[in-house]
């Protein structure tokens, strides 16, 4: 007998809507554990418009296996690029900045370092910041592969962008989207109705009452 754990099943390989979703949070590191913990990164932009809705924080990871062609990051692409950057610094960036909604992991794949990944993600999120995570994966592979690490990184993650970037699908009005394949998931949606939910932007005008003529 072995007790790794089972994989997760996709969507509509269960009748079970929490299957959907990782549910408890695993393998996340508690404050006290960050300290001395280092991710590879390409870059960060401290004042991103463009990765998610509001004003972000987004970390591009180094390391990408998907190498799309005509990628829009390819010095991402290479593992051994970039440099180390200490979850204690990125932590700094977000505690920075006031203004910030969120943060945004892009890449690069920041799967590809996910406990690391997963406890910036959580920091984020404890300082009421909403999340957002780009990868070259589906999410169904992502839950049927299991790994515990990629499971709490999806945990952390608000919203997951998924798929690889597909030149022939590339579209101006993808939002916040390079190709139209890739899917805007609102996992926490997901998690609550058993099903893949996308995430839609909000209406700003939505808590107005238009008065009676």
């Amino acid at each position: 007998m072995t007790d790794k754990k089972r994989p997760r099943q996709p969507p509509g390989a269960s009748s079970t809507p929490g299957r959907l979703c990782p549910g408890k949070k695993k393998g996340i590191m508690k404050e006290s554990q960050k300290e001395g913990r280092a991710v590879r990164i390409a870059n960060t932009i401290s004042d991103s418009i463009v990765d998610g809705p509001g004003l972000r924080l987004t970390v591009f990871t180094q390391g990408c296996p998907h190498r799309c062609p005509d990628c829009h990051n390819p010095e991402t692409h290479d593992p051994a690029g970039g440099r180390e950057a200490e979850l204690a610094e990125l932590i700094a960036l977000l505690d920075a900045n006031p203004l910030l909604q969120g943060l945004t992991l892009s890449g690069g794949d920041p799967f590809l370092q996910a406990a690391e990944c997963a406890a910036l993600a959580q920091a984020a999120r404890d300082r009421g910041l909403d999340v957002w995570t780009y990868t070259g994966w589906t999410y169904e592979q992502l839950l049927t592969e299991g790994d515990p690490d990629r499971l709490a990184l999806l945990d952390a993650t608000d919203v997951l962008v998924d798929g690889p970037f597909v030149a022939a699908r590339k579209s101006y009005a993808a939002l916040f989207r390079g190709s139209d394949n890739q899917r805007l998931i609102d996992l926490r949606k997901t998690e609550r109705e058993g099903r893949v939910v996308l995430w839609t932007r909000p209406d700003p005008l939505a808590h107005f009452t238009v008065p009676e003529s």
